[in-house]
């Protein structure tokens, strides 16, 4: 895809060369601005249609004018942006994504989107962001595409910086989105460590790979433990960004990187393995925001890390009964397997402790129990530190990212006190998992502050949605982004 270029000002939306067009319509509002343009021009047929109730402006809502005559572009899709009232950043991102993933099904040179003509820049950016991402698919190995990126996006009413900054966005998003994507045959721990190296060295990032021996080396016994049954060495990934004063404070965002779950001995059934090679969403999560935090040279210092390995069966795998020594010298009695993430976390956090940082973000896709608590959407946020989780939970709700706090009561870290170990990597019983396990990783934050983000749910869609393909979602790149944003602001 070449890169984004503003559609001229004096080029109306009837007169633009196109093969197609992009115009919104709020609910229940009169038609302005270029919707009224296209209306005129086409004879008043976009009046005739809502006047029938076949378009409503109902969010994300498509509506298809084929070969319309009294315009030059070749196609027109209206998009639904739902009551003016409500319609916010996160509404702009997935009607444009709705729009672009409409016309991605067949190869189209120039798409151009008037959307924005009374949009904020902030609503204008996540809006582009959109256009970029919808018209993306899954389909990284198919013979024949299902998705074709288009050659040219334009947008009308927009600033360069503005297009930049979204097409910025997008980039980071996609590229979270194909690392999730990819087959765990072709993303495993070495690979995706290859990739980090590559983004951190087109972007000036600096960045650090440990190996099987530096692991050894540096005493990382609960990540080594999980990637024991593999053949496949485990990473641990380090990549940093010095955007703000050398003194300034440190921001970490640390990444769950599993490239494939098996659940070790305690293994999956089948169903449950078909969508595990997105369990390392975390740490795609991670790399792909610390991509666009580069990018649009923020003025902030942030780390971000990962821990990479498969959870598989082999001979050497660690078994229920063991007792792992983890970095931080914490006993740890395993009493499940596919318990694994939190283990990973466990020593990646106190890597992350050790460079001192003012503040911590983890993302992970850590427990089916949050799926059961808050569904497929919603991502679940824990904390040790109230202030530091409003801040993060302020961001997402900026960028149309749901989350929802859980409580991170004193008992839940009661149930993985363990009689062997210091700890053991399950409470009690089934219930309250996503709790329990986040208990489990406060264990490993030394007191700072920090948040934990459960994205089981969000992270991978299992069906398509109206704004984007089945798979990896790109969830948490932009909040992040957005946390990193205000934490330049001070």
């Amino acid at each position: 895809m070449r890169n984004v270029a503003a559609a001229l000002t004096d080029v109306n939306i009837t007169q633009i060369d196109a093969d197609a067009v992009v115009v919104g319509l709020h609910a229940e509002s009169p038609l302005t601005g270029p919707a009224a343009e296209l209306n005129k021009a086409l004879g008043g047929t976009l009046t005739k249609l809502i006047e029938r109730k076949e378009i409503t402006g109902k969010r994300n809502e498509l509506t298809t004018l084929l070969a319309p005559s009294g315009i030059k572009a070749g196609t027109v899709v209206v998009v639904g942006l739902g009551p003016r009232d409500t319609f916010d950043r996160g509404a702009a991102y997935k009607a444009a994504a709705a729009a672009a993933k409409h016309l991605s099904t067949k190869e189209r040179g120039k798409v151009a989107f008037y959307l924005a003509a009374d949009w904020p820049d902030d609503v204008a950016e996540n809006g582009i962001c959109g256009s970029l991402v919808g018209c993306v698919g899954q389909d990284l190995y198919r013979t024949k595409p299902s998705r074709y990126p288009f050659t040219d996006v334009v947008w009308s009413d927009v600033t360069p910086k503005v297009l930049h900054d979204g097409q910025t966005l997008a980039n980071a998003v996609n590229l979270t989105r194909k690392l999730v994507n990819e087959p765990p045959s072709e993303m495993y721990p070495e690979s995706f460590a290859s990739v980090a190296v590559q983004v951190a060295e087109s972007h000036g990032l600096g960045i650090e790979v440990w190996d099987q021996a530096r692991l050894e080396a540096e005493r990382c016994g609960a990540l080594l433990a999980v990637g024991r049954g593999s053949d496949r060495e485990s990473r641990l990934v380090i990549v940093k960004y010095n955007g703000g004063p050398a003194d300034g404070p440190l921001l970490a965002i640390v990444g769950k990187g599993v490239t494939f779950d098996a659940g070790g001995l305690s293994i999956k059934p089948s169903d449950g393995m078909k969508t595990m090679k997105c369990d390392m969403a975390g740490a795609a999560t991670m790399l792909g925001a610390m991509q666009a935090i580069a990018e649009l040279k923020l003025p902030v210092n942030v780390i971000g890390l990962c821990g990479l390995v498969e959870n598989m069966l082999g001979g050497s795998a660690f078994k229920l009964g063991d007792v792992l020594k983890a970095r931080s010298g914490k006993t740890i009695e395993v009493l499940n397997t596919d318990a694994e993430g939190r283990l990973v976390l466990a020593d990646v956090l106190d890597v992350a402790v050790q460079h001192n940082p003012a503040k911590i973000i983890d993302l992970a896709t850590l427990t089916g129990a949050c799926v059961v608590a808050l569904g497929t959407d919603v991502a679940g946020v824990m904390t040790n530190d109230q202030t530091w989780c409003d801040a993060v939970k302020a961001a997402a709700e900026y960028c149309g990212e749901p989350m929802w706090q859980l409580p991170m009561f004193p008992e839940f870290g009661e149930q993985i006190r363990s009689e062997v170990a210091d700890i053991k990597n399950i409470g009690e019983g089934r219930w309250g998992g996503a709790i329990t396990a986040a208990k489990f990783l406060e264990e490993f934050v030394a007191g700072r502050p920090w948040v934990h983000v459960d994205i089981a749910g969000p992270a991978f869609y299992d069906g398509a949605k109206p704004w984007s393909d089945a798979g990896g979602s790109g969830y948490g790149v932009r909040t992040l982004v957005e946390v990193a944003r205000r934490a330049a602001e001070g």
